[in-house]
């Protein structure tokens, strides 16, 4: 039970009676605010959590109000200092209320972004699915809520909860489109692959009814002839014989010699190459 003083209204009325209990107020207000203060470095300046912070804030707001009971004089049956009292307490305990409501705030920013962070581990942990990450995220979300929301008050956390809602189905359905344009791709890669094995096979069809069962030997011949810079190259492949004929000058034939190493087809001027397709 809190223990209030007995009053008796003095001669000056009740302005100074609401003098009075203005200055009590002052003195419990900067008490208070010492503790409001601690909490601010470690939410705002330190962005740490700090936990039961629904009972913290409580705390302070009720020593608060049974400082202010306990030092204040009361206005005994005069109802003009009963409200004057009582209009007081109110204005103390929203002066407190307010700072630790913004705290409150703030803290649901950090709960949010420790909850989305969780969801985006989760949702790409294997086994897991969307639906169960954001389950998981939006519960501890409202777990830590809870316990920051001061008991009595009008805090509430629905908004915040909300959005972070918001927040992961929109990362969930763009992770599902791009999911969705890879799947395309893949299956439109894999279309063209086939495609082009259809023309091939149909390719080598049509030269086998042009020109028979094509042959898995490949034959290129070259040979220039001596003293001259006509190079003859001959090749067979897929069943296919081929001949030509060029001039390409001997870069090398001053080096050589009048008559070179040779006189005739030797391995100086002969080339040979085999290729066998099994």
């Amino acid at each position: 039970m809190i223990e209030r003083v007995p009053w008796c209204i003095p001669r000056g009325g009740n302005s100074d009676y609401g003098l009075q209990l203005e200055g009590v107020k002052g003195s419990v207000l900067e008490k208070a605010g010492t503790a409001v203060e601690e909490l601010r470095q470690s939410i705002v300046d330190e962005r740490s959590i700090v936990e039961e912070f629904g009972s913290k804030a409580d705390k302070i707001c009720n020593q608060a109000l049974e400082e202010f009971a306990q030092n204040a004089p009361l206005a005994g049956e005069d109802a003009t200092a009963t409200s004057t009292y009582d209009k007081k307490l109110e204005e103390l305990e929203a002066a407190i209320d307010a700072p630790l409501q913004i705290l409150y705030s703030r803290l649901l920013s950090l709960f949010r972004e420790e909850s989305l962070t969780r969801f985006n581990t989760e949702s790409k942990a294997s086994g897991t699915s969307d639906y169960e990450a954001m389950q998981a995220a939006d519960d501890e979300f409202a777990r830590k809520a809870e316990k920051a929301t001061r008991g009595g008050s009008d805090w509430e956390y629905a908004a915040e909860r909300s959005f972070l809602q918001s927040v992961m189905n929109n990362i969930a359905k763009s992770g599902k489109k791009a999911q969705d344009v890879q799947i395309k791709s893949a299956q439109q890669q894999q279309t063209a692959m086939q495609f082009l094995q259809s023309q091939q096979q149909m390719i080598q069809q049509l030269q086998m009814q042009l020109y028979g069962q094509s042959s898995p030997w490949n034959v290129g011949v070259a040979y220039r002839i001596p003293d001259t810079n006509f190079n003859l190259q001959g090749s067979y492949q897929q069943g296919r014989a081929n001949v030509q004929l060029s001039c390409v000058p001997d870069e090398y034939a001053p080096m050589l010699g009048p008559s070179g190493f040779t006189n005739g087809v030797g391995p100086g001027n002969l080339g040979l190459s085999l290729n066998l397709s099994i």
